[in-house]
């Protein structure tokens, strides 16, 4: 049975294709992998006497080589996106992790930059 890939989630990338590989990889998934990681709470905007949190920045996986030292940050978009469309958003995760480099990864390509 083929997979119509550009109708996966964000979600379903993840689970099908970058988590499997990462893993079989021989990253270990207790110690060295986190997914949905916080990098920074959203920007509070106020006007008046109301105030609106904007979203919170969170990288969809960050892999570490040991314990609070991020190594790189992954970053997925669902199969219908352009190559590279999400690079500057997974450079800026990257900066804010302290990671070394960063990931693109869509069903049919990845995309990787080391950071500066």
């Amino acid at each position: 049975m083929s997979i119509n890939k550009a109708k996966l989630t964000e979600t379903d990338i993840i689970s099908k294709f970058i988590m499997p590989a990462i893993k079989n990889a021989g990253w270990d998934d207790m110690s060295q992998i986190r997914q949905e990681v916080k990098l920074r709470d959203g920007k509070v905007i106020v006007r008046g006497q109301l105030g609106v949190r904007k979203t919170v920045k969170s990288a969809d996986i960050v892999l570490y080589h040991k314990p609070s030292m991020p190594l790189a940050v992954i970053e997925a978009k669902a199969n219908k996106h352009e190559v590279g469309k999400g690079m500057q958003q997974g450079l800026d995760y990257a900066r804010l992790s302290d990671a070394r480099t960063t990931q693109l990864h869509l069903t049919d390509a990845i995309v990787e930059q080391a950071v500066n």
